[in-house]
């Protein structure tokens, strides 16, 4: 078995590849936050600079450095109208780091280029802190050590088993001062939990909900967020209850409904509800979502607990942070599945939640007005004539009910298409209710979930987005009414989601590997991802303390501090020893070879041997033995060859001149 294949690459050549695979390695995972025309800028000019090192060509001049510097530049300022800020410093930092490596002529410009690559590295942060990015950006920093370590070998071939090697034990002993500061660090507001300008590539709700805008939600199967349910008896609330509460919409104009801007409710209020029965407690694991709101189940009546943050109520029964969740947060909270909410309604929110946009939707009104004379006063009565027709009348439950152009939305779904998403049902069903006199409003959030095998957990996706109606009631207050259940019974109560149209690559991974495995990966996918949120992203000062407590790290004095040091230090002597110790040790194998044959050599009777190169080992053992060391002068010059000289097809593998070596017939000391 051929175990050392002789590079066909001169050793610069070589150098310039592995620095220019570094850089593509570090740059890979910012493509998906960065804009379009500066990942392909850097793609072509890491592929220009390939061209130039495969193909021997010049390195561009100043001049044109110059221009490729301002055409970065100018891209960066039409795009952000600015250079300053995180997202164009990324997006300029980026352009640079690959600008550079056409600038590589030397070891120190190749430094340069390791130097950028840590700190765009740590750019990721503000982005991203999942676990996918985390593995990518240890990758990246193995990579770029491999590098460095290449860097400072600048004779022979190391190769690139060796180099990664070496990396990996370099980043294992580190390890340990990693985790010593990231347990004792203290817990401060990081660079990256600041909230980006924009909400690109963030999926979610939002303050506002277009007919339509749920349903695309509903084909994404991203995490929104978990749930673990603390219950005494271990059972957790039916899922037909699970209703975790998001935007509250009452502003309409026809087609948008949008959330009210006076909402809040002045600091130390409590929340205008009443919990009946037993509370459930909870703890959730909310992905980022860019937005100030929390998402809870109902009806959560007392404030979240969050390490590090404030939140405050509003008078439409949600929680409220004082900055948008920009990272993965997590909070323990109590809800009341019964409750009562909001019996009062002032004359303001009574006409609020009646508002209709004029000389829309009459076919709508004249159906609410002949319910309303039908029934008189009878509020339940009128809604439950709407559900009926709902669960009788032929709607469909669907994702593709088609486009709406016409401006009457609710005429549309009445009466014409009878069929829609939640969000089409909702609103609708919102329409008639304030036509017949009934104040009500939309509610979006999530419903359901469906429970994580390896865990436990309650895991909520994107694709459970949901959004139902409020109606207020004189003697109820207001009370949840959901229109879709009355459509899709098996939505709200067994969680059957409406399959997304199939792809080409769903169904070849689902025939290849199968569904359940692929369902059982994710499951174990998930667990270890929450496992990461919750032992890292999430470790908080009070998890600091908690730790520290255990550690009884918490009282320090003079003593105290005085041992941890000292021990600290004779941990770092006795690194830098047996570092020491290891570099006495010859650990290159031609080094070792070498080594080896001066020593036979030295035995045999040339003087000096030790201090001699290859070449003059050669010429001495000629003029000593002549001919009778023939085979050891070759030998002698062709590991001086494989060494400094450029490989090609007939230059022998290492693994050739080791079996050469073992073959050699070492001549004997000639005594005058």
């Amino acid at each position: 078995m051929k175990i050392d294949s002789p590079p066909t690459l001169p050793r610069e050549t070589r150098d310039t590849l592995l620095v220019l695979g570094v850089v593509a390695l570090v740059l890979l995972p910012q493509v998906a936050y960065l804009p379009v025309w500066s990942s392909a800028l850097a793609l072509c000019l890491l592929m220009w600079r390939l061209w130039i090192a495969r193909c021997g060509q010049s390195l561009p001049g100043k001049w044109l450095m110059a221009a490729l510097l301002t055409l970065a530049v100018g891209g960066t300022v039409l795009q952000f109208r600015s250079i300053a800020g995180p997202e164009a410093g990324v997006v300029l930092l980026v352009l640079l780091l690959v600008l550079k490596t056409l600038e590589m002529r030397a070891r120190r410009d190749a430094m340069v280029i390791f130097f950028l690559g840590f700190f765009t590295l740590l750019t990721l942060f503000l982005h991203s802190q999942s676990l996918p990015i985390a593995i990518a950006m240890l990758l990246s920093v193995w990579g770029l050590l491999a590098a460095l370590v290449n860097a400072h070998m600048p004779a022979g071939y190391p190769r690139l088993r060796q180099l990664l090697r070496t990396s990996g034990v370099l980043m294992l002993l580190g390890t340990p001062v990693m985790l010593v500061l990231f347990v004792s660090f203290p817990r401060i507001a990081p660079l990256w939990g600041l909230p980006s300008q924009t909400a690109q590539g963030q999926t979610g709700l939002s303050n506002d909900m277009t007919v339509g805008q749920v349903a695309q939600l509903a084909q994404n199967h991203s995490v929104a967020l978990r749930v673990r349910f603390d219950t005494a008896d271990g059972q957790t609330p039916p899922q037909r209850l699970l209703y975790f509460r998001g935007p509250v919409l009452s502003d309409f104009d026809g087609r948008n409904w949008r959330a009210p801007s006076d909402g809040g409710l002045p600091s130390g209020t409590g929340m205008p509800a009443t919990g009946l029965g037993e509370a459930v407690n909870y703890e959730v694991t909310l992905e980022p979502h860019q937005q100030r709101w929390l998402l809870t189940l109902e009806a959560t009546l007392q404030a979240p607990n969050i390490a590090q943050r404030r939140t405050h109520a509003t008078a439409n029964l949600q929680w409220l942070t004082t900055r948008p969740i920009t990272e993965v947060l997590r909070y323990q909270a109590q809800a009341y599945v019964h409750y009562a909410y909001g019996q009062q309604l002032s004359t303001y929110q009574r006409n609020l939640h009646l508002q209709l946009p004029t000389d829309l939707n009459p076919r709508t009104s004249a159906w609410a007005q002949e319910l309303r004379q039908l029934h008189g006063n009878d509020d339940t009565a009128i809604i439950q004539a709407a559900l009926s027709r709902l669960s009788n009348g032929g709607y469909v439950y669907t994702l593709q009910p088609g486009e709406v152009s016409s401006a009457h939305t609710a005429d549309h779904f009445w009466f014409e298409s009878q069929r829609g998403f939640c969000e089409h049902i909702a609103s609708a069903f919102t329409v008639l209710m304030r036509a017949a006199g009934i104040p009500a409003r939309i509610v979006t959030g999530y419903q359901g979930g469906e429970r994580n095998t390896v865990d436990g957990l309650w895991t909520v996706r994107q694709s459970d987005a949901h959004a139902w109606t409020e109606v207020w009631l004189p003697s109820e207050g207001w009370m949840r009414v959901d229109p879709t259940s009355a459509v899709s019974p098996a939505r709200t109560e067994q969680l059957q989601r409406l399959p997304a149209p199939a792809t080409l690559l769903n169904n070849a991974m689902g025939n290849m590997v199968g569904h359940n495995v692929l369902q059982h990966l994710r499951a174990n996918w998930e667990a270890v991802n929450h496992r990461w949120n919750n032992w890292v992203l999430n470790y908080s000062s009070d998890n600091q303390s908690s730790v520290l407590g255990y550690l009884q790290w918490t009282h320090w004095n003079a003593a105290k501090a005085a041992l941890w040091f000292a021990a600290t230090a004779a941990l770092v002597a006795m690194a830098f020893a047996l570092q020491r110790w290891r570099s006495r040790r010859i650990q290159d194998p031609w080094l070792r070879m070498a080594a080896h044959a001066r020593r036979k050599l030295q035995q045999a009777g040339i003087t000096h041997a030790e201090s001699l190169g290859l070449q003059a080992l050669a010429r001495t053992a000629q003029a000593q033995w002549g001919d009778e060391s023939a085979h050891l002068q070759q030998w002698l010059l062709q590991m001086e060859q494989w060494r400094y000289a450029p490989h090609g097809p007939n230059t022998p593998s290492l693994a050739a001149l080791r079996s050469s070596y073992r073959a050699l017939t070492w001549p004997r000391s000639r005594t005058p």
